[in-house]
């Protein structure tokens, strides 16, 4: 038997359902003949050299050329039209490399070269292991900092970065929130990225119409699932993806792995609607498939094999266009983003129980524990140290089990992340829809297990010392989730975020001046700066002053004395009584702001050092 001419990772045609290819594309496997081999392997590699097209396709048609060639073609000086958002993606001796951890650089991709036009869909394929997430990674600016890049990528023939919006990247992992449903995730993604001058009645018409095209009608109501609760299947997942990234028609979508999970059925549907896109919206697709059937083959405009880390052959490939402008996409405007994530964000919180209900009812638990234990504490002198100690435990447990939402934290920030690198929205957004969508959940926190507490304890009456503590109970929880997201923009990962959080809100609760009487503080480090600012001192202090303050207390000495409130908070608990309990407040409420603002920087400054790391690693 005859050895087939194709590469070994090229798809076998079906006896009955021979291998299609586009009238339109003339891709370069519409012969064998067609076929052009890289001089990149040697024919040692067990790839050797075919002739050239012998379809007589002329300069201007090319059925199929060397990568280099497309380049040449490029310089000619073909130019976009000036109203069509095109991107016309080229890479000349693209080498990426990593350390191999031994002095010594192992290298990933070797001198690739090749462009991807606009209207078609360029396949990436290869064995395992052979660089094609690595090329997708390098050609999108995503390579990690342990990766050195040499070579150019150029966009329109310029070395240019992507302008915002105008590119997208579907990763392997599906990065979704699991709360909402397949319709919500859609039109939520839809009115995040298409501009405010589109009608909302549009918006909604073209997310339902990209959910039927993608096949997920069946699906549309339900939950998408994840670690909470059981949803739709990891191939319906990875369709949602797929879908709310091609919403906006983006004029460069890379591809990875797009077909993973899906079965031949879906995968030709999935791909047959990205090829219909790509054509009908003249969109850029680069995409890194793994064995697809013949059909699905068919489908792609070019191709782009790899074997470990060089091109095997690379076809067709066509002029190339110089010098056109990529403009920035018009997308929403900063308050419907802030808006549409706030919203989103509040049905996430309300359907995922481990986000905040749960904790809901391990409050009200800890407070009924609280308030049966320390039941009507009375005005006796043995419970000045009673109500100190209530206080103050109230105060930091409440705060401390905040710490437990931080997966969720975690998940929300994997999914910023991938919505950021999309240019969906920036990091402003995500921090004010964060800060909006948390605040009613922690004030229900706050007040109902509070008035458990508060009311069984018998403490001062008086509706507004109430409320000064359920007041300071929400801005503890603020702050802490403030900590936290800082935390997990830092540390993205479950165990240690959870190990460095709680360490810090140990340290932080052991300088409150409860634990050691401030006086007794070590003045270095622990005093100042500390002491000043631990949240958990303003947060005692003003619990302390809105107690204490007004009350009596029972002179135990047998002389007849009684102790009044203002004698205790400056005698036996070393309370600064030269401002009055709501300063103390408005420095919480200040802190918050901090906190938030520290989170934004954080996720800024990340973002700012990362391509600096990259640049350093890069010389090294």
């Amino acid at each position: 038997m005859a050895a087939s001419p194709l590469p070994r990772w090229a798809p076998t045609p079906s006896p009955t359902r021979p291998l299609r290819v586009p009238n339109a594309s003339q891709i370069a496997i519409s012969s064998c003949s067609s076929w052009t081999v890289c001089s990149s392997l040697s024919s040692d590699d067990g790839v050797l050299p075919v002739d050239a097209p012998a379809n007589g396709a002329d300069d201007g048609d090319r059925v199929g050329c060397h990568p280099l060639d497309c380049v040449g073609a490029r310089k000619r000086g073909h130019h976009l039209q000036e109203a069509s958002p095109m991107v016309f993606l080229t890479w000349e001796d693209l080498t990426v490399t990593a350390s191999s951890g031994r002095g010594s650089r192992a290298v990933i991709l070797d001198r690739l070269s090749g462009c991807a036009r606009p209207g078609e869909v360029l396949a990436l394929m290869g064995p395992s292991g052979c660089g094609k997430t690595t090329l997708l990674d390098a050609l999108a600016g995503r390579l990690g900092t342990d990766k050195k890049r040499t070579g150019d990528i150029l966009i329109n023939g310029r070395r240019e970065k992507l302008a915002f919006g105008t590119s997208a990247y579907v990763t392997q992992e599906t990065l979704l929130m699991a709360t909402l449903t397949v319709s919500e995730a859609v039109h939520c993604s839809a009115q995040l990225q298409l501009p405010d001058t589109v009608p909302a009645a549009e918006k909604r018409a073209r997310a339902d119409r990209a959910i039927r095209q993608m096949g997920l009608a069946a699906v549309a109501g339900s939950r998408i699932g994840g670690r909470v609760c059981k949803g739709i299947s990891g191939g319906q997942r990875r369709r949602v993806s797929i879908c709310v990234e091609l919403l906006a028609s983006p004029a460069l979508v890379f591809l990875d792995e797009p077909t993973g999970g899906l079965d031949s059925a879906a995968s030709l549907h999935v791909m047959g609607r990205i090829a219909s896109l790509a054509r009908e919206e003249r969109m850029t697709v680069v995409a890194a498939v793994h064995q697809p059937s013949s059909e699905v083959f068919g489908l792609f405009h070019g191709l782009c094999l790899l074997a470990y880390g060089k091109m095997v052959y690379f076809g067709p490939a066509a002029d190339a266009l110089e010098g056109a402008p990529l403009a920035k996409k018009r997308q929403s405007t900063f308050f419907t983003k802030c808006a549409v994530l706030t919203r989103r964000s509040c049905t996430n919180m309300h359907r995922d129980a481990g986000y905040y209900w749960l904790r809901f009812g391990i409050y009200i638990g800890i407070c009924l524990s609280i308030g049966t234990i320390f039941f009507n504490v009375g005005n006796s002198f043995a419970s000045i140290q009673a109500r100190a100690s209530m206080l103050m435990f109230t105060s930091t447990l409440l705060t401390m089990m905040s710490i437990g939402g931080f997966p969720s934290f975690v998940e929300d920030m994997k999914i910023f992340r991938k919505e950021q690198l999309n240019g969906h929205y920036d990091a402003t957004a995500f921090v004010i829809s964060n800060t909006l969508s948390s605040t009613p959940y922690l004030g229900i926190i706050s007040i109902i297990p509070g008035a458990i507490a508060y009311y069984l304890t018998g403490l001062q009456r008086g509706f507004d010392h109430f409320v000064y503590f359920a007041a300071v109970l929400w801005a503890c929880t603020m702050l802490v989730e403030g900590l936290m997201m800082i935390v997990a923009a830092i540390v993205p990962d479950f165990l240690l975020g959870i190990i460095t959080g709680s360490g810090m809100q140990g340290l932080l609760m052991l300088n409150a001046g409860f634990f050691r009487l401030p006086s007794d503080l070590p003045k270095p480090i622990w005093k100042y700066p500390t002491y000043y600012i631990s949240y958990h001192k303003y947060a005692t202090q003003g619990l302390y002053k809105n107690e204490f303050l007004g009350l009596t207390f029972e002179d135990l000495g047998g002389r007849g004395l009684t102790l009044n409130g203002e004698y205790i908070l400056k005698t036996y608990l070393q309370v600064e009584m030269g401002y009055s309990k709501w300063v103390d407040l408005a420095i919480l409420l200040a802190m918050i702001l901090i906190y938030r603002m520290l989170f934004l920087v954080t996720i800024k400054v990340g973002d700012a050092v990362k391509p600096m790391i990259k640049c350093i690693s890069v010389k090294v």
